[in-house]
Protein backbone atom coordinates (compact mmCIF):
# COMPACT_ATOMS: atom_id res chain seq x y z
CA UNK A 1 0.00 0.00 0.00
CA UNK A 2 2.73 2.47 1.00
CA UNK A 3 4.77 1.55 -2.06
CA UNK A 4 1.75 2.21 -4.29
CA UNK A 5 1.17 5.63 -2.73
CA UNK A 6 4.85 6.47 -3.08
CA UNK A 7 4.77 5.63 -6.79
CA UNK A 8 1.64 7.73 -7.33
CA UNK A 9 3.15 10.72 -5.53
CA UNK A 10 6.38 10.28 -7.48
CA UNK A 11 4.42 10.26 -10.73
CA UNK A 12 2.56 13.45 -9.75
CA UNK A 13 5.83 15.09 -8.77
CA UNK A 14 7.47 14.22 -12.07
CA UNK A 15 4.43 15.46 -14.02
CA UNK A 16 4.52 18.73 -12.13
CA UNK A 17 8.24 19.08 -12.81
CA UNK A 18 7.75 18.43 -16.52
CA UNK A 19 5.00 21.04 -16.69
CA UNK A 20 6.89 23.70 -14.72
CA UNK A 21 10.16 23.82 -16.65
CA UNK A 22 11.50 23.28 -20.11
CA UNK A 23 15.18 22.53 -19.52
CA UNK A 24 14.47 19.35 -17.61
CA UNK A 25 11.57 18.11 -19.69
CA UNK A 26 13.47 15.33 -21.44
CA UNK A 27 14.89 13.89 -18.25
CA UNK A 28 11.60 14.09 -16.36
CA UNK A 29 9.59 12.47 -19.14
CA UNK A 30 12.15 9.69 -19.52
CA UNK A 31 11.76 9.06 -15.80
CA UNK A 32 8.01 8.93 -16.26
CA UNK A 33 8.45 6.32 -18.98
CA UNK A 34 10.61 4.15 -16.70
CA UNK A 35 7.99 4.45 -13.97
CA UNK A 36 5.27 3.47 -16.43
CA UNK A 37 7.16 0.37 -17.61
CA UNK A 38 7.75 -0.88 -14.06
CA UNK A 39 4.38 -0.07 -12.51
CA UNK A 40 2.09 -3.13 -12.08
CA UNK A 41 -1.47 -1.74 -11.94
CA UNK A 42 -3.09 -1.70 -15.41
CA UNK A 43 -5.58 1.14 -14.99
CA UNK A 44 -3.05 3.44 -13.34
CA UNK A 45 -0.47 2.57 -15.98
CA UNK A 46 -3.03 3.58 -18.62
CA UNK A 47 -3.43 6.97 -16.93
CA UNK A 48 0.36 7.33 -16.77
CA UNK A 49 0.66 6.56 -20.48
CA UNK A 50 -1.92 9.16 -21.48
CA UNK A 51 -0.15 11.78 -19.35
CA UNK A 52 3.16 10.80 -20.92
CA UNK A 53 1.52 11.52 -24.29
CA UNK A 54 0.43 14.95 -23.08
CA UNK A 55 3.89 15.79 -21.71
CA UNK A 56 6.03 14.18 -24.39
CA UNK A 57 5.02 16.09 -27.51
CA UNK A 58 8.12 16.67 -29.61
CA UNK A 59 10.22 14.17 -27.62
CA UNK A 60 11.26 11.62 -30.26
CA UNK A 61 12.44 9.13 -27.67
CA UNK A 62 9.03 9.07 -26.01
CA UNK A 63 7.26 8.95 -29.39
CA UNK A 64 9.36 5.94 -30.39
CA UNK A 65 8.75 4.25 -27.04
CA UNK A 66 4.98 4.60 -27.29
CA UNK A 67 4.97 3.48 -30.93
CA UNK A 68 7.10 0.46 -30.09
CA UNK A 69 4.91 -0.41 -27.11
CA UNK A 70 1.79 -0.45 -29.28
CA UNK A 71 3.67 -2.37 -31.98
CA UNK A 72 4.43 -5.06 -29.42
CA UNK A 73 0.79 -5.33 -28.35
CA UNK A 74 -0.29 -5.52 -31.98
CA UNK A 75 2.15 -8.36 -32.54
CA UNK A 76 0.95 -10.29 -29.50
CA UNK A 77 -2.70 -9.79 -30.44
CA UNK A 78 -2.12 -10.85 -34.06
CA UNK A 79 -0.33 -13.94 -32.76
CA UNK A 80 -3.42 -14.99 -30.83
CA UNK A 81 -2.25 -13.86 -27.42
CA UNK A 82 -4.36 -11.88 -24.97
CA UNK A 83 -3.64 -8.17 -24.63
CA UNK A 84 -5.03 -5.56 -22.28
CA UNK A 85 -7.49 -3.50 -24.31
CA UNK A 86 -7.26 -0.72 -21.75
CA UNK A 87 -3.57 -0.36 -22.52
CA UNK A 88 -4.16 -0.52 -26.27
CA UNK A 89 -6.71 2.27 -25.96
CA UNK A 90 -4.36 4.27 -23.73
CA UNK A 91 -1.57 3.89 -26.29
CA UNK A 92 -3.80 5.26 -29.03
CA UNK A 93 -4.81 8.16 -26.77
CA UNK A 94 -1.15 8.88 -25.99
CA UNK A 95 -0.29 8.77 -29.69
CA UNK A 96 -3.05 11.29 -30.40
CA UNK A 97 -1.58 13.57 -27.74
CA UNK A 98 1.93 13.17 -29.16
CA UNK A 99 0.60 13.98 -32.62
CA UNK A 100 3.52 12.70 -34.66
CA UNK A 101 3.03 11.22 -38.13
CA UNK A 102 5.64 8.53 -37.40
CA UNK A 103 2.74 6.82 -35.59
CA UNK A 104 0.76 6.31 -38.82
CA UNK A 105 2.13 2.79 -39.45
CA UNK A 106 1.43 1.47 -35.95
CA UNK A 107 -2.08 2.94 -35.98
CA UNK A 108 -2.70 1.36 -39.37
CA UNK A 109 -1.51 -1.96 -37.94
CA UNK A 110 -4.30 -1.65 -35.36
CA UNK A 111 -6.80 -1.46 -38.23
CA UNK A 112 -5.47 -4.71 -39.72
CA UNK A 113 -5.02 -6.70 -36.51
CA UNK A 114 -8.64 -7.65 -35.89
CA UNK A 115 -9.25 -5.69 -32.70
CA UNK A 116 -12.81 -5.00 -31.46
CA UNK A 117 -14.63 -2.23 -33.30
CA UNK A 118 -14.22 0.29 -30.48
CA UNK A 119 -10.41 0.01 -30.70
CA UNK A 120 -10.50 0.25 -34.50
CA UNK A 121 -12.67 3.37 -34.23
CA UNK A 122 -10.12 4.96 -31.89
CA UNK A 123 -7.33 4.22 -34.37
CA UNK A 124 -9.35 5.79 -37.21
CA UNK A 125 -9.84 8.88 -35.08
CA UNK A 126 -6.13 9.12 -34.26
CA UNK A 127 -5.14 8.85 -37.94
CA UNK A 128 -7.50 11.71 -38.74
CA UNK A 129 -6.24 13.96 -35.94
CA UNK A 130 -2.47 13.61 -36.34
CA UNK A 131 -0.88 16.15 -38.67
CA UNK A 132 0.96 14.67 -41.64
CA UNK A 133 0.39 13.59 -45.22
CA UNK A 134 -2.33 11.03 -44.53
CA UNK A 135 -3.37 10.95 -48.18
CA UNK A 136 0.12 9.93 -49.31
CA UNK A 137 0.48 7.37 -46.52
CA UNK A 138 -2.79 5.62 -47.41
CA UNK A 139 -2.19 5.88 -51.16
CA UNK A 140 1.19 4.16 -50.81
CA UNK A 141 -0.43 1.26 -48.97
CA UNK A 142 -3.16 0.93 -51.59
CA UNK A 143 -0.49 0.86 -54.29
CA UNK A 144 2.05 -1.49 -52.74
CA UNK A 145 0.67 -3.62 -49.93
CA UNK A 146 -1.18 -6.97 -49.87
CA UNK A 147 -4.89 -7.05 -50.70
CA UNK A 148 -6.18 -7.02 -47.11
CA UNK A 149 -4.07 -3.94 -46.32
CA UNK A 150 -5.16 -2.22 -49.54
CA UNK A 151 -8.76 -2.64 -48.46
CA UNK A 152 -8.03 -1.42 -44.93
CA UNK A 153 -6.27 1.68 -46.28
CA UNK A 154 -9.14 2.34 -48.68
CA UNK A 155 -11.65 2.21 -45.80
CA UNK A 156 -9.49 4.51 -43.68
CA UNK A 157 -9.31 7.02 -46.53
CA UNK A 158 -12.89 6.92 -47.72
CA UNK A 159 -14.24 7.28 -44.17
CA UNK A 160 -11.78 10.01 -43.21
CA UNK A 161 -13.26 13.29 -42.02
CA UNK A 162 -9.94 14.96 -42.73
CA UNK A 163 -9.46 14.13 -46.40
CA UNK A 164 -11.29 16.31 -48.92
CA UNK A 165 -13.94 14.98 -51.29
CA UNK A 166 -11.39 15.22 -54.09
CA UNK A 167 -8.83 13.17 -52.15
CA UNK A 168 -11.43 10.56 -51.26
CA UNK A 169 -12.46 10.39 -54.91
CA UNK A 170 -8.86 9.80 -55.96
CA UNK A 171 -8.51 7.03 -53.38
CA UNK A 172 -11.73 5.33 -54.49
CA UNK A 173 -10.79 5.63 -58.17
CA UNK A 174 -7.38 4.08 -57.64
CA UNK A 175 -8.79 1.37 -55.39
CA UNK A 176 -11.28 0.43 -58.09
CA UNK A 177 -8.55 0.37 -60.73
CA UNK A 178 -6.28 -1.84 -58.63
CA UNK A 179 -9.12 -4.22 -57.82
CA UNK A 180 -9.09 -5.21 -61.52
CA UNK A 181 -5.33 -5.75 -61.73
CA UNK A 182 -5.14 -9.21 -60.20
CA UNK A 183 -6.20 -12.02 -62.49
CA UNK A 184 -7.26 -14.06 -59.46
CA UNK A 185 -10.42 -13.58 -57.43
CA UNK A 186 -9.52 -12.22 -54.03
CA UNK A 187 -12.14 -11.60 -51.33
CA UNK A 188 -10.52 -8.36 -50.13
CA UNK A 189 -10.06 -6.96 -53.64
CA UNK A 190 -13.64 -7.88 -54.56
CA UNK A 191 -14.97 -6.23 -51.39
CA UNK A 192 -12.83 -3.17 -52.12
CA UNK A 193 -14.22 -3.02 -55.66
CA UNK A 194 -17.83 -2.98 -54.45
CA UNK A 195 -17.04 -0.46 -51.72
CA UNK A 196 -15.21 1.77 -54.20
CA UNK A 197 -18.20 1.69 -56.57
CA UNK A 198 -20.52 2.88 -53.81
CA UNK A 199 -18.06 5.59 -52.76
CA UNK A 200 -17.63 6.85 -56.31
CA UNK A 201 -21.40 6.97 -56.79
CA UNK A 202 -21.81 8.95 -53.56
CA UNK A 203 -19.06 11.37 -54.61
CA UNK A 204 -20.32 11.53 -58.23
CA UNK A 205 -16.71 11.04 -59.31
CA UNK A 206 -17.05 11.33 -63.08
CA UNK A 207 -13.39 10.52 -63.76
CA UNK A 208 -14.18 6.88 -62.99
CA UNK A 209 -16.64 6.46 -65.88
CA UNK A 210 -14.57 3.93 -67.85
CA UNK A 211 -13.85 1.71 -64.86
CA UNK A 212 -17.45 1.94 -63.67
CA UNK A 213 -18.49 0.56 -67.07
CA UNK A 214 -15.94 -2.24 -66.73
CA UNK A 215 -17.33 -3.05 -63.28
CA UNK A 216 -20.89 -3.03 -64.61
CA UNK A 217 -20.10 -5.57 -67.31
CA UNK A 218 -18.36 -7.85 -64.83
CA UNK A 219 -21.25 -7.70 -62.37
CA UNK A 220 -23.81 -8.22 -65.13
CA UNK A 221 -21.99 -11.37 -66.23
CA UNK A 222 -21.74 -12.58 -62.63
CA UNK A 223 -25.44 -11.88 -62.06
CA UNK A 224 -26.44 -13.81 -65.15
CA UNK A 225 -24.46 -16.75 -63.78
CA UNK A 226 -26.08 -16.36 -60.33
CA UNK A 227 -22.68 -15.53 -58.85
CA UNK A 228 -23.75 -12.21 -57.28
CA UNK A 229 -26.96 -10.80 -55.89
CA UNK A 230 -29.30 -8.47 -57.72
CA UNK A 231 -28.34 -5.71 -55.29
CA UNK A 232 -24.80 -5.72 -56.68
CA UNK A 233 -26.10 -5.21 -60.21
CA UNK A 234 -28.35 -2.36 -59.08
CA UNK A 235 -25.35 -0.75 -57.32
CA UNK A 236 -23.35 -0.97 -60.55
CA UNK A 237 -26.19 0.62 -62.52
CA UNK A 238 -26.60 3.39 -59.93
CA UNK A 239 -22.88 4.13 -60.09
CA UNK A 240 -23.05 4.55 -63.85
CA UNK A 241 -25.96 6.93 -63.37
CA UNK A 242 -23.95 8.97 -60.88
CA UNK A 243 -20.59 9.09 -62.68
CA UNK A 244 -21.36 8.14 -66.26
CA UNK A 245 -21.16 10.08 -69.52
CA UNK A 246 -22.58 9.42 -72.98
CA UNK A 247 -20.64 6.15 -73.18
CA UNK A 248 -22.32 4.93 -69.99
CA UNK A 249 -25.68 6.06 -71.35
CA UNK A 250 -25.06 3.95 -74.46
CA UNK A 251 -24.29 0.90 -72.30
CA UNK A 252 -27.37 1.35 -70.10
CA UNK A 253 -29.59 2.25 -73.06
CA UNK A 254 -28.58 -0.96 -74.81
CA UNK A 255 -29.50 -2.97 -71.73
CA UNK A 256 -32.85 -1.20 -71.40
CA UNK A 257 -33.46 -1.87 -75.10
CA UNK A 258 -32.87 -5.59 -74.56
CA UNK A 259 -35.24 -5.62 -71.59
CA UNK A 260 -37.85 -3.70 -73.59
CA UNK A 261 -37.61 -6.25 -76.40
CA UNK A 262 -37.96 -9.19 -74.02
CA UNK A 263 -40.85 -7.55 -72.20
CA UNK A 264 -42.64 -6.89 -75.48
CA UNK A 265 -42.15 -10.52 -76.46
CA UNK A 266 -42.81 -12.31 -73.15
CA UNK A 267 -44.13 -9.76 -70.67
CA UNK A 268 -41.39 -10.86 -68.25
CA UNK A 269 -39.08 -8.29 -66.67
CA UNK A 270 -37.42 -7.49 -63.36
CA UNK A 271 -39.07 -4.41 -61.90
CA UNK A 272 -36.11 -3.30 -59.73
CA UNK A 273 -33.42 -3.66 -62.39
CA UNK A 274 -35.56 -1.95 -65.05
CA UNK A 275 -36.35 0.92 -62.69
CA UNK A 276 -32.66 1.30 -61.83
CA UNK A 277 -31.75 1.49 -65.53
CA UNK A 278 -34.39 4.12 -66.24
CA UNK A 279 -33.37 6.24 -63.26
CA UNK A 280 -29.68 6.02 -64.16
CA UNK A 281 -30.37 7.11 -67.73
CA UNK A 282 -32.29 10.08 -66.39
CA UNK A 283 -29.36 11.08 -64.18
CA UNK A 284 -26.93 10.97 -67.10
CA UNK A 285 -29.36 12.89 -69.30
CA UNK A 286 -27.96 11.83 -72.67
CA UNK A 287 -30.60 12.11 -75.39
CA UNK A 288 -29.37 8.91 -77.07
CA UNK A 289 -31.57 7.10 -74.55
CA UNK A 290 -34.75 8.84 -75.72
CA UNK A 291 -36.17 6.03 -77.89
CA UNK A 292 -35.57 3.34 -75.25
CA UNK A 293 -37.18 5.48 -72.55
CA UNK A 294 -40.14 6.46 -74.71
CA UNK A 295 -40.85 2.85 -75.68
CA UNK A 296 -41.43 1.92 -72.03
CA UNK A 297 -44.82 3.66 -72.20
CA UNK A 298 -46.01 1.02 -74.69
CA UNK A 299 -45.10 -1.94 -72.50
CA UNK A 300 -46.64 -3.69 -69.50
CA UNK A 301 -44.32 -2.05 -66.98
CA UNK A 302 -45.40 -0.89 -63.55
CA UNK A 303 -46.49 2.69 -63.04
CA UNK A 304 -43.26 3.30 -61.10
CA UNK A 305 -41.18 2.50 -64.17
CA UNK A 306 -43.38 4.46 -66.56
CA UNK A 307 -43.34 7.50 -64.25
CA UNK A 308 -39.56 7.25 -63.85
CA UNK A 309 -39.17 7.01 -67.65
CA UNK A 310 -41.26 10.16 -68.13
CA UNK A 311 -39.10 11.97 -65.57
CA UNK A 312 -35.95 10.70 -67.25
CA UNK A 313 -37.13 11.98 -70.65
CA UNK A 314 -37.71 15.41 -69.14
CA UNK A 315 -34.10 15.44 -67.91
CA UNK A 316 -32.54 14.62 -71.28
CA UNK A 317 -30.23 17.27 -72.71
CA UNK A 318 -30.86 18.29 -76.32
Amino acid sequence: MYKKLFVIFLFIFLCAGALSNTAGDSLDIDDLWKLFVEYPDSEERADMLINIGKLGKGNQNIIDNVNNYLTGMNYFFSSGMNVDYIMVSACIAAIMELGDSSSYPVLFAVLCAGYPEVIVSEAYGALDLIDGNLMQFLSDIIEKNPANEKFAAFKAGINSQRLSASERGQIAERALELSFVSGEENADLTAMRYAAINALASLRWTRANAMAIMHYYRVLADYQENAVSKDRLIEAIACLGAVGNSEAALVLGLQLGLINARTARTGIFDDEITLALVQALGLIGDNAAFDHLLFTSNLSYSENIKSAAANAINRLKW
